[in-house]
């Protein structure tokens, strides 16, 4: 099915030591397009030097890229481990000079700092403290967010980009700027926000709703990953399964129609917003 979209290409800046990192955050995006694209009419692209520059001479390579490849991007994604890569002669690598040049341009900027476990002989002592007095750096300008596994990482980023997209001025901009026809009809939330989510979301959304306090819990098990709303189990069958509920919960998490409890992750509950779009929508199966 062809449809019209407003396409955002999202920088991906990361040195070379988290390549799991970067496949995490293009499927990540791949993930969101096929949950939110038709509904949200905007398609997510990311973007890379290494997949998107060509050979060029006359300038300094890093320059290039900043010219020709992160000037058009509306969002970067940042990821570090252990190295912070080499200097530029204007930034101490190029992925702070990325960032730098993307948050000046007054751009949202997405930072996510590994601890996963590394072998203590495979660190460059010298490249490992830069990244440290840069994560120091950047928690005294703003939020950044550290992850422990990679699926803890797939998990954040897949929230935390939905709320990036439905929360930031320069995000709104684009998207309200892009209405076809440039006319704003101004709609109550309640009933502009259900045709943005997927049928998914919607079924979670009013399953939970039938639990008197509202619950959705996020389960893992030796059988698999469950979300449980209502007296009912979704996912747990596979991969996939599980994936289109967790997607289908970072959607109403990014929306604020359900909010954590607990610091672990898995109890949450509908917010006031919730329960009242929960109540416009028809019943779940």
């Amino acid at each position: 099915m062809a449809y019209q979209a407003t396409v955002l290409p999202i920088m991906i800046a990361s040195p070379g030591d988290v390549s799991e990192e970067r496949d995490v955050a293009r499927t990540v995006i791949h993930d969101w397009n096929y949950l939110n694209s038709v509904s949200t009419g905007v398609v997510l692209m990311p973007v890379g030097w290494d997949t998107h520059s060509s050979p060029e001479l006359g300038e300094r390579p890093q320059a290039l890229i900043n010219q020709r490849v992160l000037g058009e991007c509306d969002i970067l994604i940042g990821v570090f481990w252990t190295r912070l890569g080499s200097p530029t002669g204007v930034a101490d690598s190029g992925t702070v000079e990325e960032i730098e040049e993307h948050v000046k341009a007054g751009k949202p900027a997405l930072l996510y700092f590994s601890s996963k476990p590394v072998a203590p002989q495979s660190i460059n002592p010298d490249q490992y403290e830069a990244v440290q007095r840069f994560k120091r750096e950047c928690q005294s300008r703003g939020l950044v967010e550290q992850f422990d596994t990679i699926l803890e990482f797939r998990e954040k980023l897949f929230r935390q980009l939905h709320i990036c997209l439905n929360k930031n001025e320069h995000l709104r901009r684009i998207l309200d700027e892009a209405t076809p026809g440039g006319v704003t009809v101004e709609v109550p939330e309640v009933d502009i926000r259900p045709g943005r989510l997927s049928p998914d979301a919607k079924y979670l959304l009013k399953l939970a709703s039938k639990d008197k306090n509202g619950l959705i819990l996020k389960v893992a098990t030796l059988s698999g990953r469950f979300i449980q709303a209502g007296g009912q189990s979704l996912g747990g069958s596979g991969g996939r399964e599980s994936s289109k509920w967790e997607g289908a919960l970072n959607e109403l998490i990014g929306w604020s129609y359900v909010t954590g409890r607990g610091v672990r992750g898995e109890v949450y509950e509908l917010t006031i917003d919730g329960w009242k779009l929960a109540d416009t929508l028809p019943e779940a199966a």
